[in-house]
């Protein structure tokens, strides 16, 4: 079952786990404590930048993640975990032959290389169909020793994945604005006694494990506007002209950018101007 396996690149290789499961990968990470991180496809950039930023803070604490392999909240989990350098189990609702959803399959390709698994519940060929995707929030469940809900509107299949983990383990959610659609079951599940999450720390201490000290924590390796953005900000303050200028970029993409790196604690905005937090 640690053999790592080419199967989301269609060399059809798969390995049956004996337990109900088909898995692409290792499944060495499940040994440490694993954490889920859901939420909704349809998630905005705010709180993709949220579950990026639970999700590192918590890898680097030693934690796995797991999620959905789903766009949006899902995703974005899988991403700060590989952003961490650690490895991330994902589980799918089709089989790995119908990978689904496509647009995420470089995504878990690269979650593989880190040395995480793709697991199904169905066998390789399957299709993807919709009853199945619940079915799959049972297997999330499962793994977990606690989950995180972070934007899931009053229906979500998050809130399905934590049906599933409550009376069990730890379930958390991650609040917002009380008029914003998308985190009204968050507020369900806090008002129903699932524990007020504000970042990694609160889960980490449900848990008893040690927060990674962010001084002495590798800084994530960023590409594309993200990158360029904070190579620009390691060199002193900028306004929004600034960086549209140093980084050929037009102003919505900038800010965009300077959005999620504000999310992820990278960027703090100083008035009109932006700074890196780790520039000393």
């Amino acid at each position: 079952m640690t053999q790592v396996l080419e199967a989301i690149r269609g060399e059809r290789d798969w390995a049956w786990t004996g337990e109900g499961l088909w898995v692409a990968g290792s499944l060495e990470a499940l040994a440490r404590p694993c954490v889920a991180i859901v939420g909704t496809r349809a998630a905005t950039a705010y709180g993709r930048g949220l579950a990026g930023r639970f999700a590192r803070e918590l890898a680097g604490a030693g934690c796995t993640i797991v999620s959905g392999l789903a766009l949006g909240i899902d995703a974005a989990a899988h991403e700060g975990a590989l952003a961490a350098g650690a490895a991330t189990i994902g589980v799918i609702g089709s089989g790995h032959e119908r990978f689904f959803p496509a647009r995420n399959r470089p995504l878990a390709e690269r979650m593989l290389a880190a040395g995480g698994a793709v697991l199904s519940p169905y066998p390789p060929e399957h299709p993807a169909l919709p009853h199945q995707f619940l079915e799959r929030n049972a297997v999330v469940a499962a793994l977990a020793d606690a989950v995180v809900v972070i934007e899931a509107p009053a229906r979500s299949g998050a809130l399905n994945t934590a049906g599933w983990a409550a009376g069990r383990i730890p379930v958390f959610a991650v609040p917002g604005d009380v008029d914003r659609a998308h985190v009204q079951g968050c507020h369900a599940l806090i008002r129903d006694g699932a524990i007020l999450a504000r970042g990694a720390a609160d889960v980490l201490e449900v848990l008893r494990i040690s927060a990674a000290d962010p001084r002495t924590a590798p800084p994530a390796a960023r590409e594309g506007l993200a990158g360029q953005v904070l190579a620009r900000l390691a060199q002193g303050d900028a306004d929004l002209d600034t960086l549209v200028a140093a980084c050929a970029s037009t102003a919505p993409a900038a800010l965009a950018a300077l959005t999620l790196l504000e999310c992820e604690g990278l960027v703090e905005r100083n008035g009109a101007h932006f700074s890196s937090c780790s520039s000393g």
